[in-house]
């Protein structure tokens, strides 16, 4: 097995190739159970709540303390315990704040309550894919929200032991659960899961698989932790781009990306979709790149041979264009590349930019709206595409 290639779900079907075997007592599980901790996004606030500890309807929210309050964060309510009606929200702290969106009160205290935070998830349907769980059964997933300033209290745990059928055993599965979100809490983690934590055929019960995911922004204070990371099991691109300070994810793909801020690098994958494209990259250059990392940008795409054209998308704020332009001559220059340009430049130094792709005597296409140079993206790979099918060579030349 070590040396050879291993595909799972989670190497998709290229595969990894296999540097250690991990061996353990096997163990036949009679029943299998899911938990994890996790820190997640799409648990923010939403246009309404999926459940309410009050009597839920169309009412104005708490006009008393008693009554229902809310705490306010960038002007929505975040929790309210109170009515909900088409129309007032609490005018102050004591009433409970929040904000109409579309005419509704933005947020109610749920059952299922959306609060960006930790997480606790849990499930009587472990040793499978959770998400298989969630898409075929959604009411087999416990979700249970953690108050990031409180953390897990034990009633919390005791309440999902009982619910995924541990009661029996509910002392200490909510001991596990404690100890779950103490390592999330401690280790800086985006995830931690236990799948499955099962019970063996003598009824004792044991993790016997675990995934962990933790944040890169931690890594200064979790030293020894990343000290352990695996590079070998990374994919290579990915991983020379982080040794440059480029953010880059590969995608399937065949338009090269070039942009600065990973809001517009997300806004240019989106036009290069409506028009019919398909990017191959998200690539970040950040805000204060050098012409070597732009340079070094370039290396990355261009080693990923399904990429047929590049679009370079640069919005000069603290960034300045000319460096991205040395950037892209120096690229085109020691990497010889055949492959179209298209750059779009804005901002800071846009006319120094401008006049050195021009003297540059290179095949960079320069556009000066994104709609037109992500057109002119997707038509060019297309023209590659076709003429790499039929072998043959495309040379490009300015003007086209």
């Amino acid at each position: 097995m070590i040396g050879q290639y291993l595909v799972t779900k989670q190497t998709g079907e290229e595969g990894r190739i296999c540097c250690r075997v991990l061996v353990s007592e096997r163990k036949v599980p009679k029943q299998e159970f899911y938990f994890s901790v996790m820190l997640e996004r799409s648990f923010g606030l939403s246009r309404r709540g999926a459940g309410c500890e009050a009597r839920r309807k169309r009412g104005q929210v708490g006009s008393s303390a008693e009554e229902g309050s809310c705490v306010k964060i960038s002007g929505r309510g975040v929790r309210c315990e109170a009515q909900w009606k088409r129309g007032q929200v609490g005018s102050s702290a004591e009433e409970g704040s929040g904000a109409r969106l579309g005419g509704r009160g933005v947020r109610c205290e749920a059952r299922r309550k959306r609060g960006q935070g930790p997480v606790l998830i849990a499930s009587s349907q472990g040793g499978i894919n959770i998400e298989e769980v969630a898409a075929e059964n959604p009411d087999a997933i416990i979700y249970e929200p953690i108050d990031i300033s409180t953390g897990i209290s034990k009633e919390q745990a005791l309440k999902i032991a009982d619910q995924v059928g541990l009661g029996d055993k509910r002392d200490q599965t909510a001991e596990i659960l404690l100890r779950l979100y103490n390592l999330f809490l401690a280790k800086d983690a985006l995830l931690i899961e236990v799948n499955p934590y099962a019970e063996d055929s003598s009824g004792s019960y044991f993790c016997l698989d675990a995934k962990m995911r933790f944040d890169d922004n931690a890594e200064y204070r979790q030293q020894d932790l990343f000290k352990l990371r695996d590079w070998t099991q990374e994919d290579e691109k990915e991983v020379l781009a982080a040794k440059h300070n480029l953010n880059y994810v590969a995608l399937d793909g065949d338009i090269g990306c070039l942009v600065n801020g990973a809001g517009l690098a997300m806004a240019t994958m989106d036009i290069i979709k409506y028009h019919g494209g398909n990017p191959a990259n998200f690539l970040d250059v950040g805000g204060g790149a050098t012409a070597q990392q732009v340079k070094e940008a370039f290396k990355i795409i261009t080693a990923d041979p399904k990429v047929y054209a590049i679009l370079v998308n640069i919005f000069g704020g603290i960034m300045r264009c000319d460096v991205i332009a040395e950037g892209i001559i120096a690229a085109a220059k020691e990497l010889d590349l055949k492959l179209p340009i298209v750059c779009r430049l804005q901002g800071t130094n846009v006319d120094d930019a401008k006049v050195l792709i021009a003297s540059s005597g290179l095949k960079i296409l320069a556009c000066d709206n994104l709609d037109e140079a992500a057109r002119l993206a997707v038509k060019l790979s297309n023209i590659v595409s076709l003429a790499r099918a039929a072998k043959l060579d495309v040379n490009f030349e300015i003007p086209l």
